[in-house]
């Protein structure tokens, strides 16, 4: 009863000791799209992702109430990494519902403008200025957010020492009156909502086998999704381990780090979580251990007799290197397998049935007329061609005439069209889509019923997979190629995929590249199917590998082809339209629908 009653109280007071606004609530999740295009619209790093950010402790003279209620201590204010724009997951700070939706457009301007340098007020009103600069559009909003925060600011009057001096440096750098030399840290004031904190400091780099450890150890079902700060402390071995640290000067606090090392079979602490919560950042230090130490899964090649058969001596690829901007020659080796000995692959009725119904479909898209542009006459008016013609005549030296191509028509024409598809087989398609079948069962049957519609099409068309081990061993799966006719040896290579390894994307759109390259037609698709992010075993995981895969994207544009990415990833639109583009990619909700949304996106691509 006691904790019932103190749970209540807790509860009631630490409601009404808050200064939000429900009503007026926007979410980061309902403005991550507009957050998007602002920030990328200023200049902002493509691959920067947008996630909720962490409480962080601040400063400023506290109500009385929040003062009892204990509150008022931390904010979820913006913070800007190198890798991470973390914004506050709900915004309610004014009770103007267009005012806190500006608020989050103004933080992604600002965080485009943002180079931090340690000096946060300094830093903060640079940005500013610039912000303001390359979006003169924005200066009436940013100036009733101003008046708007400015009235929130506590009152000088009623502090003082360093925090009133603080606090007026920061009302008079919001007030773009800077005079002299300003200093102070989000730590000493209250929540300052127009601003960013940032950090120059790099990503948390691991050594190579604390990489692959973390690679193996994947969180299947985590209970907290909370994003926390953390950074990277040093602890010597110990000589005495069983001596506990005593320290005269002062009492320690769970914030500083004691190196205990406690065994992987305790129990969890149920206390964990909440001392996380209170902590500004968790500190991070190697435990000593090498992987030779510990018993792990490793997904090391199996031997020559068990794996399937290398085809050639391996072609070396470029990658790319966000960091330094450079296009490294020669720093991945692709080799093609086939498998060995494949069984003949008898696909269930229901999967036949299904090929059935979109054979069917193919060949009569195949046989349809297309409808043709730019066209002196026809059924319809071209919109793009007569706005163009009209462009035209306003220019006395154009010459008018008597019929312009400003119509459209349907006529049957001779198809010129190749598509390649490509198969992500990596490890992490052997988890279970559904109850019944795994990823990669729902990926075999999409490749067979691909292979089975395209065929009918009439079209060429080539199918691989891929996966790796590292950049010297990317793996790519000879199933189809464009000289080999579908047959059922083909069928037998479909059959036979399984899963393994890892997802080097860059270089497997790289090898599909150079083959779509080299084929005559006029419009080549290279389609890719995939469930995840691309990630190695070495440096190939985050940003990089991102950045290595929107480069090869990039490539592949170059080179004429039309890419397009169809995925079953639930988080996709964090990363897709980054590497892809908004139109470049489909995601497939429920997986048993995958065989159907493939095929329907090749037909919708190959009509564009």
């Amino acid at each position: 009863m006691e904790e019932l009653v103190g749970r209540w109280w807790h509860q009631a007071v630490t409601k009404l000791a808050r200064l939000e606004h429900p009503v007026a609530a926007v979410q980061l999740m309902d403005m991550q799209k507009t957050i998007g295009i602002f920030f990328r619209a200023a200049g902002g790093a493509a691959a920067l992702r947008f996630t909720p950010a962490s409480m962080q402790a601040v400063g400023g003279q506290r109500h009385w109430l929040q003062k009892l209620a204990g509150s008022g201590q931390r904010a979820d204010t913006a913070q800007l990494e190198p890798d991470v724009l973390a914004l506050p997951a709900t915004l309610a700070v004014f009770d103007d519902v267009q005012l806190n939706r500006d608020l989050y457009l103004w933080l992604a301007m600002l965080s485009a403008c943002f180079e931090p340098s340690g000096d946060w007020i300094g830093d903060n009103v640079h940005a500013t200025q610039a912000a303001l600069a390359q979006f003169p559009g924005f200066a009436a909003r940013y100036q009733s957010l101003l008046q708007a925060h400015l009235a929130q600011r506590p009152k000088l009057q009623r502090q003082g020492g360093k925090k009133a001096q603080v606090e007026a440096a920061v009302q008079s750098a919001l007030r773009n009156q800077v005079a002299g030399e300003l200093s102070g840290q989000p730590q000493e004031v209250a929540a300052v909502w127009l601003w960013l904190s940032g950090s120059a400091t790099s990503a948390v780099t691991r050594p190579a086998g604390q990489k692959a450890a973390a690679a193996s150890q994947q969180a299947a079902a985590l209970k907290d999704q909370q994003r926390r700060r953390s950074q990277t402390t040093s602890h010597e071995q110990s000589r005495n381990a069983m001596v506990l640290p005593f320290r005269a000067e002062a009492l320690m606090s769970w914030s500083e780090m004691v190196h205990v090392s406690r065994s992987t079979d305790d129990e969890e602490d149920g206390n964990a979580l909440n001392a996380a919560n209170d902590m500004d950042k968790l500190s991070v230090a190697p435990d000593g251990q090498t992987l030779a130490s510990r018993v792990k899964f490793d997904l090391d090649l199996p031997s020559s007799s068990a794996d399937d058969t290398p085809v050639g001596a391996g072609i070396a690829l470029p990658e790319w290197d966000y960091r330094r901007a450079v296009l490294q020659p020669a720093h991945c080796r692709v080799q093609v397998m086939q498998a060995q000995n494949c069984a003949p692959f008898i696909p269930p009725a229901a999967l036949r049935l299904t090929a059935r119904r979109l054979r069917r479909r193919l060949e009569v898209l195949r046989d349809a007329p297309r409808v043709v542009h730019g066209q002196d006459s026809g059924d319809d008016i071209d919109l793009d061609a007569w706005v163009r013609f009209h462009a035209d005549q306003l220019d006395a030296a154009t010459p008018c005439s008597d019929t312009p191509p400003i119509y459209t028509r349907r006529a049957r024409l001779d198809r010129s069209l190749a598509t390649l598809l490509l198969a992500d087989l990596s490890l992490s398609t052997d988890a279970y889509a559904t109850e019944q079948a795994r990823v990669i069962d729902v990926i075999r049957d999409a490749l067979f019923v691909f292979g089975e519609a395209l065929h009918a099409a009439g079209d060429p068309f080539a199918i691989w997979g891929f996966s790796s081990v590292r950049r010297q061993h990317v793996r790519m799966q000879h199933l189809k190629t464009f000289a080999e006719p579908w047959s059922d040896a083909s069928r037998a290579r479909v059959g036979a995929v399984k899963p393994g390894y890892y997802t080097r994307m860059g270089a497997a759109i790289r090898h599909a590249t150079l083959q779509l390259a080299d084929r005559p037609e006029r419009k080549r698709l290279l389609m890719l199917l995939t469930d995840g992010k691309p990630n190695d075993l070495d440096v190939y995981e985050g940003r990089y590998g991102l950045e290595d895969t929107r480069q090869a994207v990039r490539e592949a544009h170059a080179a004429g082809l039309i890419p397009f990415c169809v995925t079953i990833d639930e988080k996709a639109h964090d990363y897709l339209p980054m590497l892809f583009g908004q139109n470049g990619y489909a995601m497939v909700r429920q997986p048993q629908d995958l065989v159907r949304q493939l095929t329907q996106a090749w037909a919708t691509l190959s009509r564009r």
